[in-house]
């Protein structure tokens, strides 16, 4: 047991400005962030110490914006990454079926260099665990799962399952899109299951990428592809359930031609460098960011599908706009869970994720439509796109986005 939870049951009931539940990737972005604050944190996670020290790989490549890496820089994130594992995102491309039509952003930049980075999740996870070490004013209480929390005029108190209690100023929920602590704080959610399965794969590659990433919308599969260093890159397929489990039954050599075949071979024989992980495509919007002293960051606020790759870009930009409203409150001695400055944090990040998250469904669900109207629609849409420069430097300019507001 650590020391930290020894001490935790010895104690009634324990004070503490703000709990966090989740320890994820955006849950530790938000307790670094109020690093400096004056403000006391408990971050409470089911998971035991060891296993979000060396979080374990799960195949999955986040795709980093400019104003991401900026505010990783500033956490302390950014640099205990391994270079060797950053690999910069030159171009992108939007590809339907069999068209002539490719949607391309790199040549709409007007800042020059890379359009983003691609990051392994599980070092982005591990990087922001070490930057919270010894971080004075957070306990990190491991192995422990929230059972309850009742919202009250000064504080909300949360009961953990072993029976610890904790009285806080502030209850955040960053506990995953299916978030168990979402729904004990009342507030609901539209859940959207596209009733697929996302398989992704590291994959040895024979064609150089030269570092573009690819969304291809063929006919009965969405395909992408996340180029990384070297001749390596992250294959992703989306497929219904049983034909992603029959792909992740395959031996190695079998798997291979089979994405191979997927890729048309345009980058020669692939070979898979690691186990095929799969994922439930499910997208969710929560009815509510914040409640009485609560809120909602990361997945258990919006929960993107992965086709536009900014799930996790939302998150980190969501958890900056609520811990710098935090930080000011406590600044000035005020009540961090004030109804105006909780307001405020909900209605910049409803503005920044709403439309993206309209939009990528809206893509997400005609570009896998492979009725002939849609394809029809598919088509046409992609060769507007790619003769309106414009659109395509919007669409830039989102990834290149060079500061983050909060």
């Amino acid at each position: 047991m650590s020391d930290g939870r020894a001490q935790a049951q010895c104690m009634t009931e324990q004070t503490v400005d703000v709990v966090v539940v989740g320890a994820g990737p955006t849950g530790l972005c938000f307790a670094r962030s109020l690093a400096g604050s004056g403000l006391s944190v408990a971050l409470v996670e089911q998971q035991p110490r060891a296993a979000l020290a060396e979080a374990a790989a799960d195949g999955r490549e986040i795709a980093l914006t400019h104003a991401s890496r900026q505010i990783l820089d500033t956490l302390g994130i950014w640099a205990r990454l391994d270079p060797a594992e950053i690999s910069p995102l030159r171009d992108a491309k939007v590809l339907d079926g069999g068209s002539p039509f490719a949607l391309t952003f790199a040549d709409t930049q007007r800042t020059g260099g890379d359009l983003g980075w691609l990051v392994p999740n599980h070092l982005i996870r591990r990087a922001a665990w070490a930057s919270v070490q010894a971080q004075p004013g957070l306990q990190v209480l491991d192995e422990a799962r929230v059972a309850s929390v009742v919202a009250g005029a000064q504080r909300s108190a949360v009961t953990l399952a072993d029976g610890r209690r904790l009285a806080a100023r502030l209850v955040v929920a960053a506990d995953s899109r299916f978030s168990s602590t979402r729904r004990m704080l009342g507030i609901g959610a539209r859940l959207r299951d596209f009733g697929k399965s996302m398989l992704v794969c590291r994959m040895q590659i024979e064609v150089p990428h030269q570092h573009t990433a690819w969304e291809w919308f063929g006919y009965g599969r969405t395909m992408a592809l996340l180029p990384l260093n070297g001749a390596q890159a992250s294959a992703v397929i989306t497929l219904p359930p049983r034909q992603i489990e029959a792909l992740m039954a395959q031996d190695e050599g079998a798997f291979g031609r089979s994405i191979t075949t997927f890729f048309e071979h345009r980058l020669g024989a692939m070979r898979p460098l690691a186990r095929p992980s799969a994922y439930p495509l499910v997208a969710v919007y929560a009815n509510a960011f914040v409640g009485d002293r609560c809120a909602l960051i990361g997945d258990a606020a919006v929960g993107m599908h992965p086709v536009t790759a900014h799930g996790f870009n939302l998150g980190l930009l969501g958890q900056h706009r609520l811990a710098t409203v935090l930080a000011r409150a406590a600044a000035r001695g005020g009540d961090i869970a004030a109804p105006a400055g909780l307001a405020a944090y909900e209605r910049g990040h409803r503005l920044a994720s709403r439309p993206l998250y309209e939009a990528t469904n809206a893509i997400a669900t005609l570009y896998t439509d492979d009725r002939l109207p849609a394809r029809v629609l598919r088509k046409a849409g992609l060769r507007l796109a790619h003769g309106v420069a414009p659109f395509r430097q919007l669409i830039a300019a989102h990834l290149t986005q060079r500061e983050a507001r909060a």
